[in-house]
């Protein structure tokens, strides 16, 4: 058990022993002149995991995402993405303000699109109105409670997308969590993508990087667009160093937070004044509903040593990691029953 139990997110992970040992021994070069042999290795790797041409070292996953509907679109055209993605809820506007793409939301039952719905809202271009040109999916889905979008809808929405001339960007920042909880490899979800993005940096444990996969002449559109947007590194070999060991060794084990968000999950249940829809919990993510501000007992919980964050005013997200065990659990559910009790 640790001095504090942190599942504000996946993102405060420390790198393992073994990433610190990879960074200090990494060869590296300047990247942006393209002879950082460390990155190199990182982005091979990550394109052969995921079955694609290419791959692309990047700093964060909203520069991923949003270099991906640079490259996949034209100043003016339309965008589908779901009204609680990412895309939409966390990335500052990013893709009107960087690629002058005008979003367009759909709605999803658990972060699941429903292709025929999908179809209905592509456009053509017109005269008075822009063409559809990307669909983003977001897999699993952060504000759904980590929710997996299935294979075969996956598979569905591609179809869908080809026969409209509509490409697809898949937003896999946790790819490999559903990976792992649907017993699936990740390559089969990226392919029905045409370009995907993963991160290091949540439950990967990495301290910073995402990954961009796609077709080599996307990668390579896709490197100058990185530039354009400031992402364009040099000694970056000893972070690259840090997503290779994550890739070795930190994704099978991605079930033991599927394992302890199940068991945070299942001790909140029955805790006076909130709830916890047991049917969510898939992944690494439980989120609960207060009867009382969140704001409040994220407070008091914080007090206790337990840290997780507000998402609404009657709504909190709880993320397990690699830097949370069991007994950091027992401890948080005792927190959140005697808190709510207060």
């Amino acid at each position: 058990m640790h001095e504090t139990v942190d599942l504000r997110s996946d993102t405060v992970t420390r790198p393992t022993p073994a990433m610190l040992r990879a960074m200090a021994e990494a060869q590296v070069g300047d990247d942006v002149l393209g002879d950082d042999p460390t990155v190199a290795t990182l982005e091979r790797k990550s394109a052969n995991l995921l079955d694609k041409e290419a791959a692309l070292f990047v700093p964060s996953g909203s520069m991923g995402n949003n270099i991906a509907i640079n490259v996949h679109t034209r100043h003016g055209d339309e965008i589908l993405c779901d009204w609680d993605s990412h895309s939409l809820c966390y990335e500052v506007g990013a893709p009107s303000a960087l690629s002058g793409v005008q979003t367009r939301p759909y709605r999803a039952v658990r972060g699941i699109p429903d292709p025929a719905e999908i179809d209905a809202l592509i456009h053509e271009p017109s005269l008075h109105g822009p063409g559809t040109s990307l669909i983003l999916v977001e897999n699993t889905h952060n504000r759904q409670g980590g929710a997996v979008v299935p294979l075969e809808v996956m598979r569905e929405l591609y179809a869908v997308a080809k026969y409209r001339g509509v490409n697809v960007h898949l937003d896999g920042a946790r790819i490999f969590n559903a990976a792992v909880a649907t017993s699936t490899p990740a390559r089969d979800f990226a392919g029905f993508a045409d370009s995907v993005s993963f991160c290091l940096s949540k439950g990967l444990g990495c301290p910073v990087g995402s990954i961009l996969c796609g077709t080599r002449e996307f990668v390579d559109q896709a490197r100058r667009v990185r530039k354009m947007f400031g992402g364009g590194m040099r000694q970056v070999g000893f972070l690259a160093a840090c997503g290779i060991v994550a890739l070795d060794t930190m994704i099978d084990r991605l079930a033991e937070d599927h394992v302890n968000a199940r068991r945070l999950a299942n001790g909140i249940v029955g805790a006076a004044g909130v709830h916890v829809d047991l049917e969510s919990v898939q992944t690494n993510m439980v989120y609960i509903d207060t009867e009382s501000q969140a704001a409040g007992l994220v407070e008091r919980l914080g007090r206790r040593g337990v840290l997780c964050l507000p998402t609404a005013q009657r709504r909190i997200r709880f993320v397990t990691h690699n830097d949370v065990d069991e007994e950091d659990i027992v401890r948080a559910v005792a927190a959140i029953h005697e808190c709510v009790a207060a």
